[in-house]
Formats: structure tokens, C-alpha cells, sequence
């Protein structure tokens, strides 16, 4: 089982290092900050957060540069991209129904029993419509990977040799954040997932999110509205039976029991974490445990901690 620390935002409280040391982590560390795009190369502050031992993998340069020397390859990746964005807008649409069904449901006027029964019968409806997207994106997925076979093209392929050397000279990898459908494109494009699996990782932010069994995107205040948590894809699955939430004060209602409730009985039964600045959730192996003042989100509807 992949050992690895899972973080919250770290830009104004960095605890990469001690992630670093809790994992014993003694020698250079490959760095992935894909979700920066453009920015990936401004990692002074990261790489003096972590003693100044930190290669750059740079895969979003690296994607780049291969979608140039094969055009057909960015072209089949685009119209990839394109499927995946039509499929999320249809999703939901759906989405949005289920979750308005169960909010009703927990506003009725009726006996406890009867709305408590009805209201699990609505959170399994958007559990089958998660379950069934994931199931098509993986579809899409997979459908690109066999009519493309991007490991195998020239352009690809040369990259991957790079960025497995620099792996194999490295005790471990840090994930940094940013915008996560690109974060984990990236690292699906190079097929990272196994190839990180046997060392230790420290991710924070949309890191944490790609490495989870399902990248959950959430924001319950969005500027353009009230928001509904929605999947993206199925997440590398490196880290399972969790849910992890950057940013969760910041994007999610956290005084509304009604909202949590559903929240962690849509994603039961993995545990729902807010990682907040200077939380974690440590894992040895199959264990997991979590740092001082972070949080489960609860199917009762309330915050515990987890230390």
C-alpha cells in the first residue's frame, strides 16, 4: 500500500516539510505542479519548503511538448477533453434534480421515521448517478487509451523515459494544487498513477483530491451560485476510503447540518476529511490517521475531529 500524507492549502502555512519527515523521506523528492499550467516552473518556494531537494517533473511542459511533435495525438486528447466537459454538463444537469429532491425531502413536514426513510432512498439515487458517471468517464477514458495508445507514441514515450529517470533517483513526490481536471490529466497522460505508488507522497490542495479513489469537487457559495458537489472522474486511487476537502471552511457551509449530512452519506463509506491550513491525514500503509484539528464531516450532520 502507498504511504503518503495528504495536506491542506499550503500557501500560508507550509507543513510539506514536516510531511517530509514524517514519512522519512531522506533524499531528493520529484516535484508535480502540473495545476499551476503555464506557472508550473515558479516553484522557488516550494522547493526551499522542502530543503531545497525538489526536481521539478514538469509534466505540464512535458504534455505540451508532446502534443507539438504529435499533432494527432493533441487533436485525439482535445477531442477526448471535449467528451469528458459534455458528459460533466450532462451529469449535472441530472445532479442537480437528485440534490434538490433530498434537500425537500429533509425540509418535509412528516415523522421522523417516514423522512428518514425517504431520505435514504434520495441519497442512493445520487449515489447510482455518481457511481454511473464515473463508469463513463472511465469509458471515455479508457476508449482514448485504446484507439490512441498514447505510452506508445514516439512523443510520449520520450518523455516517459525522462521522467522515469528522475523517479528512480528519488525518495519521494510531492503533489502541489492548482487546477485539478488539468493536475490530473497530466499525470494520467504519462500514466503516473503506478509509478508513484511505490513511493512515498505528500499532496495537498487538488493534489490531495487526484490521488483519492474520486476527485469530489465542491463549493457551496460559488460566485455564480449556490453549488452542488459534483465528481469529476474516478481519481488515481491511491489513497482510499477518504474524501478530502482543501479549503473546506472557505468552500463549504459547514453550519448547515442538513447539507453534511447528505454531503457524507452521498460518499459513505469513505470518511469525509476537511483539510484545512495545517491539517493532514497520515497514511502507513492501509492505516490512516489525522493531525490536530482536522475534521470528519459526519452523516449525523456535525464536525468531529479525527485526532
Amino acid at each position: 500500500m502507498t504511504r503518503g500524507v495528504l495536506l491542506g492549502p499550503q500557501r500560508l502555512h507550509p507543513i510539506v516539510d514536516k510531511a517530509a519527515d514524517m514519512l522519512g523521506i531522506d533524499g531528493r523528492i520529484a516535484a508535480v505542479t502540473a495545476g499551476w499550467q503555464e506557472r508550473e516552473a515558479e516553484d522557488q518556494e516550494l522547493c526551499a519548503a522542502l530543503g531545497n531537494r525538489a526536481v521539478n517533473l514538469m509534466l505540464h511542459a512535458r504534455a505540451e511538448t508532446a502534443f507539438r511533435e504529435d499533432p494527432e495525438l493533441f487533436a485525439a486528447h482535445r477531442a477526448k477533453q471535449d467528451r469528458l466537459r459534455q458528459l460533466q454538463d450532462l451529469y449535472r444537469l441530472r445532479l442537480a434534480s437528485h440534490l434538490k429532491a433530498a434537500r425537500r425531502v429533509q425540509q418535509a413536514q412528516a415523522p421522523r421515521d417516514l423522512i428518514e426513510s425517504e431520505l435514504e432512498e434520495a441519497v442512493q439515487a445520487i449515489r447510482l448517478l455518481d457511481a454511473h458517471h464515473v463508469v463513463k468517464t472511465q469509458h471515455i477514458q479508457r476508449d482514448f487509451d485504446r484507439k490512441v495508445k498514447p505510452l506508445e507514441r514516439p512523443a510520449v514515450v520520450k518523455q516517459l523515459k525522462e521522467i522515469e529517470a528522475i523517479l528512480a533517483d528519488c525518495a519521494g513526490v510531492a503533489i502541489a494544487g492548482g487546477h485539478v481536471a488539468v493536475l490530473y490529466n497530466r499525470l494520467r497522460l504519462f500514466d503516473l498513477g503506478p509509478r508513484l505508488a511505490d513511493l512515498p507522497i505528500i499532496a495537498w490542495s487538488a493534489g490531495a483530491m487526484v490521488v483519492a479513489s474520486r476527485i469530489v469537487l465542491f463549493h457551496d457559495s460559488p460566485p455564480q451560485g449556490r453549488g452542488n458537489a459534483e465528481v469529476l472522474e474516478g481519481g488515481l486511487g491511491l489513497f482510499p476510503g477518504v474524501v478530502p476537502l482543501p479549503h473546506a471552511r472557505r468552500r463549504l457551509n459547514l453550519q448547515d447540518p442538513g447539507r453534511i449530512t447528505v454531503f457524507a452519506r452521498r460518499f459513505a463509506p469513505a470518511t469525509c476529511v476537511a483539510l484545512d491550513e495545517r491539517c493532514f491525514i497520515h497514511f502507513d500503509g492501509p492505516r490512516w490517521s489525522a493531525g490536530a484539528n482536522t475534521f470528519q464531516l459526519r452523516t449525523d450532520g456535525h464536525l468531529v475531529a479525527l485526532h
